[in-house]
C-alpha cells in the first residue's frame, strides 16, 4: 500500500459515496486507475464494505447502550454471535479479552424495549451476566488510521 492508496482509503473513510472521479481529483489519477486500486483494496480486505450509517433516533431508537455479556459455561461464541442476529436492537457485537466475553452496542426503542433485549440475551443467548451502561452521546472520529 502506498501513499496514494492510504489517500483514498482516507477519503473514503470520510465519504464513501465519492465516485472515482472525485477520488481521481484528490489524488491526481484519472478515474480508471483510482477504480482498479480500490478494487485492488477491496480484494486485499483493506476495504471491507461501503455502508450507509443510519441515524437510529430517525428511526425512534432513542436510548442506545453498551452491554457487557459474560456467556454462561458451555456456551460457544458460535451460538451466541448466531443468536443475536435473531435479537432485534443490536447494532454491534465485540469479542473481548478480560472479565466479560462481548460488549454489545443497542439501539432501542425506550428503557422497557432495552430491559426486554438484556432478558432475550440471558434466555436465548447463553448468557450469565450484563453490566450495562446507557450512551448519552457518541462522537465520531475521523482522525487517520494510517
Amino acid at each position: 500500500m502506498d501513499r496514494i492508496d492510504r489517500e483514498i482509503v482516507e477519503l473514503l473513510r470520510k465519504d464513501a459515496r465519492l465516485s472515482y472521479r472525485e477520488l481521481g481529483d484528490s489524488v491526481g489519477l484519472s478515474a480508471n486507475t483510482v477504480a482498479e486500486r480500490v478494487r485492488r483494496l477491496v480484494a486485499d480486505r483493506v476495504l471491507e464494505s461501503f455502508e450507509a450509517r443510519v441515524n437510529p433516533e430517525a428511526l425512534g431508537l432513542t436510548v442506545q447502550a453498551l452491554i457487557d455479556v459474560k456467556m454462561l459455561p458451555g456456551t460457544s461464541a458460535e451460538h451466541f454471535e448466531a443468536t443475536i442476529q435473531t435479537i432485534p436492537g443490536i447494532v454491534e457485537a465485540t469479542l473481548l479479552t478480560g472479565s466479560y466475553d462481548y460488549t454489545l452496542r443497542v439501539a432501542c426503542h425506550d428503557h422497557a424495549h432495552l430491559m426486554r433485549l438484556i432478558e432475550a440475551l440471558r434466555e436465548k443467548a447463553g448468557v450469565q451476566d450484563t453490566y450495562s451502561r446507557v450512551i448519552l452521546r457518541r462522537t465520531p472520529v475521523r482522525s487517520r488510521l494510517v
